[in-house]
């Protein structure tokens, strides 16, 4: 976990505030929470089903900006209280990662990461907008780069993460990536994703 951390707040310092949402898209935030003591973990969610954006998709905590949150960073620790009941202080945050977009919703979202030496992920609690919480190991879910074309796009397929019978695909999948680069964890050019079953 302290390599995994280390490396991570080297990749995300002196990286500027996320900017504010250009024009036609809407600000969101997310946290992505690194955890351990041993090999390091991340927390991901399963969206309700019943929702009307991004119904059932694997992603991390977090969701849109409300008049009482100061700044994205306070979105996305908000949310993260609200969706699984962790509530972390600033100082956990590593920092942010390169904005996001949303290819069918309209986002652009500001990905920050935490790192939490000790975390009880048995104690974490789903709201009603989650349908379940998963503590997966990270190192294999990076190793597990598959292509996934999404259901609802006509584009070619795009690099995505599986664990069990679940894929991580879409923007999640680009935040994952965005730390697998950081982690020395990216497929190297030309050597292309295994097909998704």
């Amino acid at each position: 976990m302290r390599r995994t951390s280390s490396l991570l707040a080297a990749g995300l310092a002196g990286r500027a505030p996320p900017p504010a949402a250009a024009r036609g898209w809407m600000p969101a935030s997310v946290l992505a929470v690194i955890h351990g003591p041993g090999e390091p973990a991340v927390i991901l969610i399963e969206k309700d089903a019943g929702l009307r954006l991004h119904a059932g998709e694997i992603s991390f905590p977090g969701g849109k900006p409300e008049p009482s949150d100061s700044d994205p960073l306070d979105t996305a620790l908000r949310e993260a209280r609200e969706e699984i009941g962790l509530s972390l202080d600033r100082r956990r945050v590593l920092g942010c990662l390169d904005p996001v977009r949303t290819a069918g919703s309209g986002f652009v979202i500001s990905p920050f990461v935490a790192a939490v030496p000790r975390l009880d992920a048995g104690a974490l609690r789903a709201s009603g907008e989650v349908g379940e919480i998963f503590d997966v190991p990270l190192a294999p879910l990076l190793a597990a780069e598959v292509e996934h074309r999404d259901p609802r796009a006509r584009g070619a397929p795009a690099p995505a993460y599986s664990f069990g019978d679940r894929i991580v695909w879409g923007a999640s999948a680009r935040i994952l990536g965005q730390m697998a680069s950081m982690l020395g964890r990216r497929r190297a050019a030309g050597c292309p994703p295994r097909p998704c079953a």
